[in-house]
């Protein structure tokens, strides 16, 4: 597997992420694809070849082995990085599908060469914000990756009998011709290594957790905020009110009560003012007179 062309597609996708998100890349290639190629695999290189059972009955160490060690650790975690880092793939694809759209507008508009080419690297360069369609991708996309991480740990902790290698294991197995005790080689190294990569896989759980609970609070609040405009809007905006497709100008600005209260203030200020003004002059006309 190019575990290299895989990160590079996400760091791709990764431009486009939350904070969270780029925390969850760096943990997932750090600590579990570099652990996984520099030393897990040599640890479990001589898995089989070690599995030594009392007995010289044929075809009863590869039996036990087949019982006790169903799928090989290092390929359950390899389909588990795979199926965790496809669905970022999701958001690539999306954004890639955005910048061909806009890409077609720019190539087809009236801009000369110059503009057109500094607007394509800009196009390649920029962040798209998380709204809209892209939301709901990258939403759909984190909630994946973590059913996925919940479901390699179940299978894990399920076909293994846990995190916790052992020593011996018996089996009773045709052809063996009775119980026999079959011994693993290097259980607590394996062991230890069983439970870092479990521990990374729910530090990831984690992160996607509180990615997924952030985009949806992010979500919340921007509709409360957009209600909030909305229900300050004057009556006149109303959309059966317009009597067209585009609202009137005064209704592209929220009006809010406190700016009505402070124009209130001001204009009593005013008035105030000029009849002031009116009886101070009044009444210097007046001394004069007398």
């Amino acid at each position: 597997m190019s575990w290299p062309a895989l990160y590079a597609q996400l760091v791709g996708a990764n431009r486009h992420s939350t904070s969270l998100g780029k925390i969850w890349l760096s943990v997932l290639f750090l600590f579990r694809v570099m652990v996984l190629m520099v030393a897990a695999e040599t640890v479990w290189g001589d898995e089989q070849s070690d599995f030594v059972c009392n007995t010289l009955q044929p075809g009863c160490e590869n039996v036990c082995y087949d019982q006790f060690f169903p799928m090989s650790h290092i390929r359950l975690w390899c389909l588990q990085l795979v199926f965790v880092a496809a669905p970022t793939l999701l958001v690539s694809m999306y954004v890639a599908y955005r910048n061909q759209g806009d890409r077609k507008k720019l190539l087809t508009g009236f801009l000369s060469s110059k503009n057109q080419e500094e607007e394509l690297e800009a196009l390649k360069r920029r962040r798209l914000p998380i709204t809209g369609p892209l939301w709901w991708t990258y939403l759909f996309s984190v909630a994946a990756k973590l059913l996925f991480e919940v479901g390699f740990m179940y299978a894990l902790y399920v076909v293994y009998d846990g995190f916790r290698m052992p020593r011996l294991v018996q089996c009773d197995q045709w052809p063996c011709p009775n119980l026999v005790d079959c011994f693993i080689s290097r259980p607590t190294e394996k062991t230890i290594f069983t439970v870092f990569m479990a521990t990374t896989s729910s530090i990831c759980m984690v992160l996607n957790g509180a990615e997924l609970a952030y985009l949806v609070t992010k979500a919340i609040a921007s509709f409360s905020r957009e209600a909030i405009v909305q229900k300050n809007l004057p009556l006149s905006c109303g959309r059966d009110n317009w009597g067209t497709a585009t609202p009137p100008p005064s209704c592209h600005q929220p009006v809010y009560p406190s700016v009505h209260l402070n124009k209130e203030i001001l204009r009593n200020a005013i008035l105030s003012s000029v009849v002031f003004k009116y009886l101070l002059h009044y009444t210097n006309n007046s001394t004069r007179t007398c």
